[in-house]
């Protein structure tokens, strides 16, 4: 068994993470992990599973079939899995163009790998405007202070409030 990672966008309806998941069935694979959203009336997502080396190509082709879906795949040889500590960093304050550029550009500055990045604007209860929502999680180098981290990440806008936890 090798992993494989595949991205799928399409039309959104029921049924279409069932028909994903039969495919991956079908092929002898073993469904390891996804993430799913619906966006702007279209359904998005990526999945890791382990399927055996020689289906593969097969297993792609197969999900190509499905009606109305675009799959990207590539298979994984190696996991470069690292030693660094992880930390989660809640993000939450007045939405804005740029935003997403500013907080990953900090990120990047203490080159912190994102491990995973959630991001939301819903409306501000009483103001009336979008309020900018993220969830990241980091994998972040012995030698980076949190406290620097937030410290840089508070500084992008005066009304951006930062929670950072380690994460076990």
């Amino acid at each position: 068994m090798k992993p494989v990672i595949f991205t799928i966008i399409g039309n959104d309806r029921p049924g279409l993470v069932d028909a994903v998941a039969k495919k991956v069935y079908e092929y002898g694979g073993n469904w390891q992990g996804s993430s799913f959203a619906h966006m702007a009336g279209q359904f998005a997502g990526f999945v890791e599973a382990q399927v055996p080396g020689d289906k593969h190509q097969d297993l792609i082709a197969a999900l190509n079939t499905l009606d109305g879906l675009q799959v990207h795949s590539q298979s994984v040889t190696e996991s470069a899995l690292s030693d660094a500590d992880e930390l989660t960093i809640e993000v939450m304050g007045n939405d804005r163009p740029g935003i997403v550029q500013e907080l990953t550009n900090v990120l990047n500055r203490f080159e912190l790998n994102i491990i995973n990045f959630n991001s939301t604007c819903e409306s501000a209860p009483n103001w009336g405007s979008e309020m900018f929502k993220a969830r990241v999680r980091v994998a972040i180098p012995a030698d980076v202070e949190h406290d620097d981290v937030k410290d840089a990440l508070e500084a992008v806008a005066n009304d951006l409030v930062v929670d950072i936890t380690t994460t076990v």
